[in-house]
Protein backbone atom coordinates (compact mmCIF):
# COMPACT_ATOMS: atom_id res chain seq x y z
CA UNK A 1 0.00 0.00 0.00
CA UNK A 2 1.21 3.52 -0.79
CA UNK A 3 -0.79 6.63 0.06
CA UNK A 4 -0.02 8.36 -3.24
CA UNK A 5 -1.58 5.41 -5.11
CA UNK A 6 -4.71 5.22 -2.98
CA UNK A 7 -7.68 6.66 -4.89
CA UNK A 8 -9.85 6.67 -1.75
CA UNK A 9 -7.94 8.90 0.64
CA UNK A 10 -10.10 11.51 2.41
CA UNK A 11 -8.36 14.29 0.47
CA UNK A 12 -9.11 12.76 -2.93
CA UNK A 13 -12.66 11.88 -2.03
CA UNK A 14 -13.22 15.44 -0.83
CA UNK A 15 -11.93 16.86 -4.12
CA UNK A 16 -14.15 14.52 -6.10
CA UNK A 17 -17.16 15.44 -3.96
CA UNK A 18 -16.47 19.16 -4.40
CA UNK A 19 -15.96 18.90 -8.16
CA UNK A 20 -19.61 18.36 -8.98
CA UNK A 21 -20.50 21.44 -6.96
CA UNK A 22 -17.65 23.40 -8.56
CA UNK A 23 -19.07 22.71 -12.03
CA UNK A 24 -22.50 23.95 -10.96
CA UNK A 25 -21.19 26.99 -9.04
CA UNK A 26 -18.89 28.27 -11.76
CA UNK A 27 -15.54 27.64 -10.04
CA UNK A 28 -13.94 26.18 -13.15
CA UNK A 29 -12.03 28.43 -15.55
CA UNK A 30 -10.37 27.88 -18.90
CA UNK A 31 -6.88 28.85 -19.91
CA UNK A 32 -6.11 28.86 -23.62
CA UNK A 33 -2.84 27.63 -25.11
CA UNK A 34 -2.23 29.08 -28.59
CA UNK A 35 -1.32 26.92 -31.55
CA UNK A 36 1.07 28.64 -33.94
CA UNK A 37 1.47 27.68 -37.61
CA UNK A 38 5.27 27.69 -37.91
CA UNK A 39 5.30 27.99 -41.68
CA UNK A 40 3.29 31.22 -41.53
CA UNK A 41 4.02 32.51 -38.03
CA UNK A 42 0.44 33.23 -36.98
CA UNK A 43 -1.93 31.78 -34.39
CA UNK A 44 -4.31 29.34 -36.06
CA UNK A 45 -6.18 28.19 -32.97
CA UNK A 46 -6.16 27.33 -29.28
CA UNK A 47 -6.33 24.38 -26.91
CA UNK A 48 -8.67 24.72 -23.92
CA UNK A 49 -7.05 23.83 -20.58
CA UNK A 50 -9.37 23.55 -17.60
CA UNK A 51 -8.40 24.90 -14.18
CA UNK A 52 -10.27 24.89 -10.87
CA UNK A 53 -10.35 28.04 -8.76
CA UNK A 54 -10.80 26.13 -5.53
CA UNK A 55 -12.06 28.31 -2.65
CA UNK A 56 -9.61 26.72 -0.19
CA UNK A 57 -6.77 25.25 -2.25
CA UNK A 58 -6.39 28.02 -4.81
CA UNK A 59 -5.95 27.52 -8.55
CA UNK A 60 -5.63 23.80 -9.29
CA UNK A 61 -4.20 22.47 -12.58
CA UNK A 62 -6.14 19.76 -14.38
CA UNK A 63 -3.78 17.03 -13.18
CA UNK A 64 -4.99 17.51 -9.62
CA UNK A 65 -8.66 16.80 -10.31
CA UNK A 66 -9.33 15.48 -13.84
CA UNK A 67 -7.87 11.99 -13.09
CA UNK A 68 -10.33 11.69 -10.18
CA UNK A 69 -13.21 12.76 -12.41
CA UNK A 70 -12.20 10.14 -14.99
CA UNK A 71 -12.81 7.43 -12.42
CA UNK A 72 -16.48 8.41 -12.08
CA UNK A 73 -19.36 9.73 -14.14
CA UNK A 74 -18.41 13.27 -13.11
CA UNK A 75 -16.15 13.29 -16.18
CA UNK A 76 -19.24 13.49 -18.42
CA UNK A 77 -20.43 16.74 -16.84
CA UNK A 78 -16.89 18.11 -16.74
CA UNK A 79 -16.26 17.39 -20.42
CA UNK A 80 -19.55 18.95 -21.48
CA UNK A 81 -18.79 22.07 -19.43
CA UNK A 82 -15.34 22.45 -20.96
CA UNK A 83 -16.58 21.93 -24.51
CA UNK A 84 -19.40 24.45 -24.13
CA UNK A 85 -17.25 27.09 -22.40
CA UNK A 86 -14.44 26.68 -24.94
CA UNK A 87 -16.75 26.94 -27.94
CA UNK A 88 -18.57 29.95 -26.52
CA UNK A 89 -15.20 31.70 -26.25
CA UNK A 90 -14.30 30.56 -29.76
CA UNK A 91 -17.55 32.00 -31.11
CA UNK A 92 -16.62 35.39 -29.65
CA UNK A 93 -13.14 35.29 -31.18
CA UNK A 94 -14.43 34.09 -34.55
CA UNK A 95 -16.66 37.14 -34.80
CA UNK A 96 -13.52 39.14 -35.66
CA UNK A 97 -11.02 36.36 -36.45
CA UNK A 98 -12.84 33.69 -38.46
CA UNK A 99 -11.56 30.13 -38.81
CA UNK A 100 -9.69 29.98 -35.51
CA UNK A 101 -9.81 26.41 -34.21
CA UNK A 102 -10.41 25.04 -30.72
CA UNK A 103 -9.00 21.79 -29.34
CA UNK A 104 -10.62 20.10 -26.33
CA UNK A 105 -9.52 16.98 -24.48
CA UNK A 106 -11.87 14.04 -24.01
CA UNK A 107 -11.21 10.88 -22.02
CA UNK A 108 -11.70 7.19 -22.64
CA UNK A 109 -14.58 7.21 -20.16
CA UNK A 110 -16.31 9.72 -22.44
CA UNK A 111 -15.91 7.25 -25.30
CA UNK A 112 -17.56 4.51 -23.23
CA UNK A 113 -20.65 6.69 -22.75
CA UNK A 114 -23.00 6.00 -25.66
CA UNK A 115 -24.73 9.34 -25.19
CA UNK A 116 -21.52 11.38 -25.37
CA UNK A 117 -21.35 11.81 -29.18
CA UNK A 118 -24.91 13.15 -29.31
CA UNK A 119 -24.30 15.52 -26.39
CA UNK A 120 -21.14 16.93 -27.95
CA UNK A 121 -22.87 17.42 -31.30
CA UNK A 122 -25.76 19.17 -29.54
CA UNK A 123 -23.36 21.58 -27.81
CA UNK A 124 -21.72 22.46 -31.14
CA UNK A 125 -25.14 23.16 -32.67
CA UNK A 126 -26.35 25.21 -29.71
CA UNK A 127 -23.23 27.39 -29.60
CA UNK A 128 -23.41 27.81 -33.36
CA UNK A 129 -19.79 27.25 -34.40
CA UNK A 130 -18.67 25.42 -37.51
CA UNK A 131 -18.00 21.78 -36.50
CA UNK A 132 -14.90 21.87 -38.70
CA UNK A 133 -13.08 24.22 -36.32
CA UNK A 134 -13.61 21.88 -33.33
CA UNK A 135 -10.88 19.34 -32.58
CA UNK A 136 -11.21 16.59 -29.97
CA UNK A 137 -8.00 15.26 -28.45
CA UNK A 138 -7.62 11.75 -27.02
CA UNK A 139 -4.39 10.38 -25.63
CA UNK A 140 -2.65 7.54 -27.40
CA UNK A 141 -2.73 5.48 -24.19
CA UNK A 142 -6.50 5.89 -23.81
CA UNK A 143 -7.14 4.81 -27.38
CA UNK A 144 -4.96 1.73 -27.14
CA UNK A 145 -6.65 0.58 -23.94
CA UNK A 146 -9.59 -0.46 -26.14
CA UNK A 147 -8.90 0.49 -29.77
CA UNK A 148 -12.00 -1.11 -31.27
CA UNK A 149 -14.35 0.68 -28.88
CA UNK A 150 -12.39 3.89 -29.38
CA UNK A 151 -12.71 3.67 -33.15
CA UNK A 152 -16.48 3.18 -32.95
CA UNK A 153 -17.02 6.03 -30.47
CA UNK A 154 -14.63 8.45 -32.18
CA UNK A 155 -16.26 7.82 -35.55
CA UNK A 156 -19.59 8.86 -34.03
CA UNK A 157 -18.11 11.91 -32.30
CA UNK A 158 -16.55 13.33 -35.47
CA UNK A 159 -19.44 12.34 -37.74
CA UNK A 160 -20.69 15.94 -37.67
CA UNK A 161 -17.49 17.20 -39.27
CA UNK A 162 -15.22 17.83 -36.27
CA UNK A 163 -11.58 16.74 -36.21
CA UNK A 164 -9.66 14.20 -34.12
CA UNK A 165 -6.14 14.51 -32.70
CA UNK A 166 -4.07 11.83 -30.97
CA UNK A 167 -2.50 13.53 -27.95
CA UNK A 168 0.83 12.57 -26.31
CA UNK A 169 1.80 10.62 -29.42
CA UNK A 170 4.96 8.59 -28.86
CA UNK A 171 4.42 7.81 -25.17
CA UNK A 172 2.15 4.80 -25.59
CA UNK A 173 2.48 1.51 -27.39
CA UNK A 174 0.21 2.06 -30.33
CA UNK A 175 0.07 -0.13 -33.38
CA UNK A 176 0.55 1.65 -36.69
CA UNK A 177 -2.19 -0.58 -38.05
CA UNK A 178 -4.64 1.17 -35.70
CA UNK A 179 -3.33 4.55 -36.74
CA UNK A 180 -4.45 3.69 -40.25
CA UNK A 181 -7.89 2.55 -39.07
CA UNK A 182 -8.73 5.41 -36.71
CA UNK A 183 -10.38 8.56 -38.12
CA UNK A 184 -7.36 10.69 -37.16
CA UNK A 185 -6.62 14.19 -38.50
CA UNK A 186 -3.72 15.34 -36.31
CA UNK A 187 -0.81 13.81 -34.38
CA UNK A 188 0.48 15.75 -31.35
CA UNK A 189 4.09 14.86 -30.60
CA UNK A 190 4.50 14.52 -26.85
CA UNK A 191 6.31 17.35 -25.08
CA UNK A 192 8.87 14.95 -23.63
CA UNK A 193 10.40 14.70 -27.11
CA UNK A 194 9.96 18.36 -28.05
CA UNK A 195 11.31 19.88 -24.83
CA UNK A 196 14.67 18.14 -25.20
CA UNK A 197 14.86 18.20 -28.97
CA UNK A 198 18.38 19.63 -29.03
CA UNK A 199 19.71 17.23 -26.40
CA UNK A 200 20.53 14.36 -28.73
CA UNK A 201 20.36 12.97 -32.24
CA UNK A 202 17.94 10.22 -31.27
CA UNK A 203 15.21 12.61 -30.11
CA UNK A 204 15.72 14.64 -33.27
CA UNK A 205 15.33 11.46 -35.33
CA UNK A 206 12.16 10.45 -33.48
CA UNK A 207 10.53 13.85 -34.04
CA UNK A 208 11.57 13.96 -37.71
CA UNK A 209 10.29 10.44 -38.34
CA UNK A 210 6.97 11.22 -36.63
CA UNK A 211 6.54 14.34 -38.75
CA UNK A 212 7.35 12.30 -41.85
CA UNK A 213 4.85 9.61 -40.83
CA UNK A 214 2.11 12.21 -40.28
CA UNK A 215 2.75 13.89 -43.62
CA UNK A 216 2.83 10.57 -45.47
CA UNK A 217 -0.62 9.81 -44.02
CA UNK A 218 -1.81 13.33 -44.91
CA UNK A 219 -2.22 14.23 -41.24
CA UNK A 220 -1.49 17.48 -39.47
CA UNK A 221 1.25 17.42 -36.85
CA UNK A 222 1.62 19.54 -33.71
CA UNK A 223 4.64 19.95 -31.45
CA UNK A 224 3.08 19.92 -27.98
CA UNK A 225 3.71 22.97 -25.80
CA UNK A 226 6.27 22.96 -23.01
Amino acid sequence: WARELDEHTPERLAILSDLGRAIRDGELVLHFQPRVALQYGFIEGFEALVRWQHPRLGLLPSGQFVPFAESTEVIQSLTCWVVRAALEQLAQWNASLPRLTMAVNISMRNLHDRTCPDRLAEIVREVGVDPGVVEYEVTETAIMSDPEAARTALSRIIANGSRLAIDDFGTGYSSLAWLEKLPVDVLKIDRSFVSELTEGARRDAIVRSTIGLAHSLELGVVAEGI
